[in-house]
């Protein structure tokens, strides 16, 4: 993992004193652009939020790799959320649901974030009663090339009326990380910036 990174997520979760005693890295699981999640979570620090995504996988497939992303996570003293999916989460003993915005729940059971993309989806997010939202993409992404971004005065925008903590995500490694001082974010989501 790059060390870049981790300090300016350090940096940046430091600047809320540990509200809610979120941790300042989330790693999102991704197949095509993260191949070994596995790898890739053994190098987090303790504490961090791993994400299992990859609803597209068989069922099978995913159950797969939840049970061994649980067993690491567990290991390593991480925080594993599972997207969208209350009752692989249940099954996986996992810590809590990272809901896609599109599938918010009006009000969530237990530990959950959510994914938002604009001030409505934050608002909802914050009215659902999740810890944190992931907001995005806050700068051009490979995941989805040409889509329109953020940007981080935007960004900062948003973050300042969310009313909930938000992580930065989308486009945000060790070069650009950087550049999220003083935005308002609690810390730093992440896919490709955790590639071992």
């Amino acid at each position: 993992m790059d060390r870049t990174l981790a300090t300016a997520a350090r940096r940046l979760n430091a600047r809320h004193g540990g509200r809610r005693h979120l941790p300042p890295l989330v790693m999102l699981t991704d197949r095509l652009r993260l191949p070994d999640p596995l790898a890739a979570a053994a190098g987090l620090p303790a504490g961090s939020i791993v994400i299992l995504r990859d609803g597209d996988l068989p069922a099978g497939q995913r159950l797969t790799l939840g049970v061994e992303l649980a067993a690491l996570c567990r290991r390593r003293r991480l925080v594993l959320l599972v997207a969208g999916d209350p009752m692989l989460a249940r099954c996986l003993k996992a810590d809590g649901v990272h809901w896609p915005e599109r599938r918010l729940p009006i009000r969530v059971r237990g530990f959950a974030t959510a994914a938002a993309h604009s001030l409505p989806a934050l608002i909802r997010a914050r009215r659902a009663g999740v810890a944190a939202a992931l907001l995005s993409p806050v700068l051009p992404t490979q995941s989805h090339p040409g889509a329109p971004c953020l940007g981080v005065v935007r960004f900062a925008g948003l973050a300042r009326r969310a009313g909930l903590p938000v992580y930065a995500l989308g486009g945000i490694d060790g070069a650009t990380a950087a550049r999220l001082m003083g935005s308002g974010a609690i810390g730093i989501a992440a896919i490709g910036a955790f590639r071992p």
